[in-house]
């Protein structure tokens, strides 16, 4: 009979080990209700182990949230083919993909959590909403953007935040639903922009030349003029 020996991990791996045990911790309890302790227990380890990687619970969570927010970034990178409404539907899919399966983390990095207001939790979620407004500049395929435009992506960045936020806390409308709603409000953030920017409308219309019939855009065209009484 043979007998099953641990293997001994090194510095970095047992580090990387540790952070994806938090977040994985993270990702269906508030940061708040986890404890060293059951961290330690999840890892297989004692707790003076973890604080031989870590100085403490803060900086475990600070480099849980890194690991969130590497991962939240990328959700933004599409191949820049086709039309654009179909790109965002996807970006959104993967999106609301990352905030229905770490609800608490995601409620973390965005609100603070534990670390509220420390310059590490800030620099981390500033970081998230640049790689997305860097993404979706580049399908537009623009690298000079007016004021208006990085007015409407960056708004855009940070109303799917808060309407993921909001729809956590009940999950109320369907999550497809509101993958293509959130196409639609970029569209109608573009939209109203252009309505008062002649380089901003000269976009709007280059996207809206591309877009297929059966694209969310076009989709949104038809339910408003659905709005409208007909004589």
């Amino acid at each position: 009979m043979t007998t099953g020996v641990r293997r001994r991990m090194g510095v970095e791996e047992r580090r990387q080990q540790l952070i994806g045990v938090a977040l994985d911790l993270f990702s269906h309890r508030s940061p708040d209700d986890v404890s060293i302790d059951e961290i330690a227990a999840a890892a297989g380890i004692s707790r003076p182990l973890v604080y031989h990687y870590f100085p403490g619970k803060l900086s475990l969570y600070e480099a849980a949230l890194q690991r969130a927010a590497d991962d939240l970034a990328e959700r933004f990178v599409e191949p820049r083919e086709g039309p654009l409404g179909a790109r965002l539907l996807r970006v959104m899919g993967r999106y609301l993909d990352f905030v229905d399966g770490h609800g608490p983390g995601f409620s973390a990095l965005m609100r603070g959590g534990p670390a509220v207001g420390s310059s590490t939790t800030n620099a981390l979620i500033d970081s998230v909403r640049q790689a997305a407004y860097i993404q979706i500049l580049a399908h537009l395929g623009v690298t000079d953007p007016p004021a208006r435009l990085e007015l409407v992506i960056r708004s855009w960045i940070s109303l799917a935040e808060s309407t993921a936020l909001i729809w956590l806390d009940g999950r109320r409308i369907p999550r497809a639903e509101l993958e293509v709603q959130l196409v639609h409000d970029f569209a109608a953030l573009a939209a109203v922009s252009a309505a008062y920017d002649e380089e901003m409308a000269a976009i709007l219309r280059r996207i809206l030349a591309e877009e297929p019939p059966e694209g969310p855009f076009a989709e949104l065209i038809t339910r408003l003029i659905g709005l409208v009484p007909q004589e």
